[in-house]
């Protein structure tokens, strides 16, 4: 149960469905946001209450929805999370696009901020760092699409980063 002042999943959706609306379309109405939610249009309409009496959205019946200041702060800081997570299962855990997809909308709720920020520094580092980076990557997705049965080209690997030491 969410503590008060705290926004449900469902909230948090509409919050990011209106963002994306205000993005590709300038305003939101209640039948884009049911059509993209898979909802049906009669069912948004509580939520927008909802989001209206919490300061989130500019909201009357038949007119265009608006986040307000905060409102749209917090969309960004749930389609950023969404995002960082989609990113990461995609091209990093080679995770297919639509199951990545799916699996950050679940997350982007549930993930608190300070684990949040270390998989983001995570993210950089293994991006950044002359040990990991791109090549670390791709060897990581060999290792995965050989169930990590293959350890002779592990020990090939590790000879030839032992090697790249010793070189510098």
């Amino acid at each position: 149960m969410k503590k008060d002042g705290e926004l449900s999943e469902n909230l948090e959706d509409y919050l990011e469905v209106i963002l994306d609306l205000e993005n590709t379309q300038k305003v939101a109405r209640a039948k884009d946001i049911a059509e993209k939610l898979d909802i049906q249009r009669g069912s948004v309409t509580g939520g927008l209450k909802s989001l209206k009496i919490k300061g989130l959205i500019n909201y009357e019946p038949y007119s265009f929805i608006t986040l307000t200041p905060k409102g749209a702060s917090i969309a960004q800081e749930i389609s950023r999370r969404h995002h960082i997570l989609s990113d990461f299962f995609s091209n990093v855990l080679q995770v297919d696009a639509e199951t990545a997809d799916a699996t950050a909308c679940r997350m982007e709720h549930a993930i608190d901020a300070v684990t949040m920020e270390k998989l983001v520094r995570f993210i950089d580092y293994i991006y950044t760092c002359p040990r990991t980076g791109q090549e670390w990557i791709q060897q990581f997705n060999k290792y995965c699409r050989t169930q990590g049965d293959d350890h002779e080209t592990c020990r090939l690997c590790l000879k030839e980063c032992n090697s790249k030491l010793q070189d510098k």
